[in-house]
């Protein structure tokens, strides 16, 4: 039975630092040894996505951990297959990507909100898991979280931000929209769940009404589904500073430096 009681800051902090210590060896690990990783993040508007992937990425290097976060397709991406623009942003060797919202687009904001017709919808469905076995068949490492959240936490989350001047960008009509959709989308997840939830891609839900324990729990879940180890890189040395060859910097007031802003805070 999982324990809903809010998780305490202190806890919540010496752990996740401790987690994302874990993920820099991840990192290390994926570069070491070629390894193509791809989590993707699912779930309803404000379910704490966004900043679970802010988590996982904090200390990793962007060059090899890269978030995908794709806006609306274009009129050209519209004629492609479906998946194809996704295909493009598919990690290489040594690099993981993480999907803010993916291909499943299409069985939930996509279904519920009329985007796309009833035979791309069963379409999706049919070659979903096709898709997923050929990208695990190619040695990609793919890991699927849906972030769960009530209906009462996510309408006080969608009220905090419609409050607060730094999170307002957040809240879209969509967003507001999915609260008298409720239901629908709950149905589309089912849906979805029965045709891509497989043995080989299993979806893995986190209950995430307290981001703090949802965080933790998602990132300690993914790193015990890799088999990673600490990769040693070799030493760096800094070398002695050379001794100076009379170089001297131009007078400052050739060129334009930032004020001080700062230096007027403590006045």
């Amino acid at each position: 039975m999982a324990d809903h009681r809010r998780l305490d800051k202190k806890t919540y902090e010496t752990e996740l630092l401790r987690l994302q210590n874990e993920l820099v060896k991840l990192q290390e690990w994926v570069r070491a040894e070629g390894v193509r990783l791809v989590v993707v993040f699912e779930g309803r508007d404000a379910a704490g996505k966004g900043g679970a992937i802010k988590r996982v990425t904090e200390f990793l290097n962007p060059r090899l951990a890269r978030i995908v976060a794709l806006p609306a397709p274009t009129e050209r991406q519209r004629g492609q297959w479906y998946f194809q623009r996704y295909v493009e942003q598919l990690p290489a060797a040594g690099e993981i990507v993480l999907f803010d919202r993916s291909w499943y687009n299409r069985a939930g904001v996509e279904r519920v909100m009329g985007f796309c017709t009833e035979e791309e919808y069963w379409q999706f469905l049919h070659q979903c898991p096709t898709f997923e076995r050929m990208l695990i068949e190619a040695g990609i490492e793919l890991r699927k979280y849906w972030f769960s959240v009530s209906d009462v936490e996510q309408e006080r989350r969608f009220r905090a931000r419609l409050g607060d001047p730094m999170k307002r960008w957040k809240l879209s009509p969509m967003d507001t929209e999915s609260i008298s959709r409720w239901e629908d989308y709950s149905r589309a997840k089912d849906e979805m769940f029965v045709y891509t939830d497989m043995p080989e891609s299993p979806w893995n839900v986190v209950e995430s009404d307290d981001k703090r324990r949802a965080r933790v729990n998602m990132i300690a879940h993914l790193l015990s589904t890799l088999p990673y180890r600490d990769v040693t890189k070799p030493p760096v040395a800094l070398p002695a500073r050379p001794p100076s060859k009379g170089y001297q910097r131009p007078p400052r007031d050739l060129q334009k430096y930032v004020p001080d802003h700062a230096g007027r805070l403590s006045r």
